[in-house]
């Protein structure tokens, strides 16, 4: 990837916590970097994409503590920036959609009431102005009769539309990157699907990022450009989406193995087997 097409580079990022038994790693001095490509983040539960994701951010709380050597933006280090100035990176150049999106709206505003504020909060748009943006932005993530869902709350709409909702409040602001983490956990194949088409194309009419976290390896495979496999806090193989079935660390096999297959069923899964060593190796690439 040339500089030029970088959005993002992280370099030698930690994430820690300190705990009762000592120091606990989540993310332990990773680097990788973000075109205006699908990247994919995958791994098991504690594997540490989502702390990576916050992390970018700078969304890491007392007494949590991130550090890095750069987390570069658009050639600039966010690291160097005060919280005031990270405030108008979040949600306006990088907008970040959390897991199970429905449940980060707020209750007792209405849908419509939320997506403005998103949008009015890095502009200096009307209210009239805010009010036609926000619709036009319900009729880009596919909500039919937009103008009834503005007037309604969370609790109105159902967890499909609650997800549209939350990616096209972290939309309108059109950031250069997004980071959605697991946005279609919670969804059947079928809703999943159809979150997947929005965001891949405003992801491709707008020339965005994105940064894709899941431990879905087959949506990843099928979604993503690139994919980032995570263990321990560690990447431990980075390869190209569509080659994933190629992937060459034992740990990523055994992922694959342990996936079940309609057209391939057995007895029993594999069961995956850990070693100790993989959370010190150097990751393997197959992405060139």
């Amino acid at each position: 990837m040339n500089d030029q097409d970088t959005l993002l580079s992280v370099e030698d990022l930690w994430v820690r916590f300190p705990s009762r038994r000592g120091v606990v790693e989540a993310v332990r001095g990773i680097s990788f970097s973000v075109g205006r490509e699908r990247i994919g983040i995958v791994g098991e539960s504690g594997s540490g994409k989502s702390m990576t994701g916050r992390s970018i951010l700078r969304l890491i709380r007392p007494p949590g503590d991130m550090s890095a050597k750069e987390i570069r933006f658009k050639g600039d280090n966010l690291l160097d920036y005060s919280e005031k100035q990270m405030r108008s990176i979040r949600g306006h150049r990088i907008s970040m959609v959390m897991q199970d999106p429905k449940f980060s709206l707020n209750p007792v505003m209405t849908v419509g009431a939320q997506i403005e504020e998103a949008y009015r909060l890095h502009s200096k748009a009307s209210k009239k102005e805010a009010y036609r943006k926000t619709i036009e932005m319900l009729e880009a993530v596919q909500i039919r009769d937009a103008e009834r869902v503005y007037k309604a709350y969370p609790h109105e709409v159902s967890g499909g539309m609650g997800q549209r909702i939350m990616i096209a409040m972290m939309l309108i602001p059109d950031p250069d990157l997004l980071i959605a983490d697991e946005p279609t956990s919670a969804l059947d194949v079928t809703v999943q699907m159809h979150v997947l088409a929005i965001l891949d194309k405003l992801v491709q009419e707008r020339g965005m990022g994105l940064i894709f976290i899941s431990h879905d390896l087959n949506l990843v495979s099928s979604f993503c450009d690139r994919v980032l496999i995570m263990y321990g806090g560690r990447i431990v193989e980075t390869c190209k989406a569509d080659e994933l079935h190629n992937a060459q660390h034992p740990y990523t096999r055994g992922l694959l193995a342990a996936l079940p297959q309609v057209d391939k069923p057995v007895e029993t899964l594999a069961v995956l087997e850990r070693d100790e060593a993989w959370r010190a190796q150097e990751s393997v690439s197959a992405y060139e």
